[in-house]
């Protein structure tokens, strides 16, 4: 017999995931309700990328459904945390695999300096601080700063790996490399490693 929403409220969420696989259907509902805060606030963070949102929406739902169906309470962390990446995880691939990424000007949508901490601080200048204040532009100085936004996207596009653009792609949303190395199931020191390479090469465009 399934329970009240109010009976739900007083479980753990990996308590209502060992009752929803015992046949408590209702519990998803629940769960997706619950969840569905997650899942747009992941969807307005991907949105840079080029994404539609109801699009980015739906794929969210779809890791959510996921986490369900794969959470292990034995194994993983809280089922908050698993959502989160598995949630992540869908939409950066829905992305990747999309292939309808807009032109991104990297000094407009959010700071590349966001969320890295004292890493940013041993480096000296971030990338943010490297690029010029853009508020108070001309006619012809925005022709030239398109022009500029241009250059460096195919300057990205060609010089950095494909995984260096993932890292990228991750950190423009404001994840950390550790947040970035789950959702691309990579090593953190090796998302790390790869996020200095990028840096070093996009000064170098500059």
């Amino acid at each position: 017999m399934a329970g009240s929403h109010s009976d739900y409220d007083q479980c753990t969420d990996g308590e209502l995931i060992d009752r929803l696989r015992r046949g408590e259907e209702a519990i998803m509902d629940y769960i997706c309700d619950k969840y569905k805060d997650l899942v747009k606030s992941k969807a307005k963070s991907m949105f840079i990328l080029g994404a539609d949102n109801e699009d980015l929406i739906q794929e969210g739902m779809i890791g959510l459904f996921k986490a369900v169906r794969d959470y292990d309470s034995g194994r993983d962390a809280s089922f908050y945390t698993f959502a989160e990446l598995c949630v992540s995880r869908q939409m950066y691939t829905a992305v990747r695999a999309s292939k309808r990424r807009k032109h991104f000007p990297l000094n407009t949508y959010i700071s590349l300096d966001g969320g890295t901490g004292a890493m940013d601080e041993q480096e000296g200048l971030s990338l943010a601080e490297l690029l010029a204040d853009r508020a108070e532009l001309s006619p012809e100085e925005m022709v030239l700063d398109r022009e500029r936004v241009i250059y460096l996207e195919e300057a990205i596009d060609r010089e950095l790996s494909d995984f260096e653009r993932q890292v990228l792609d991750l950190y423009m949303t404001g994840m950390s490399y550790s947040q970035a190395a789950k959702v691309l199931g990579r090593d953190e020191k090796a998302t790390d490693n790869a996020l200095q390479r990028l840096k070093a090469k996009i000064r170098k465009m500059l």
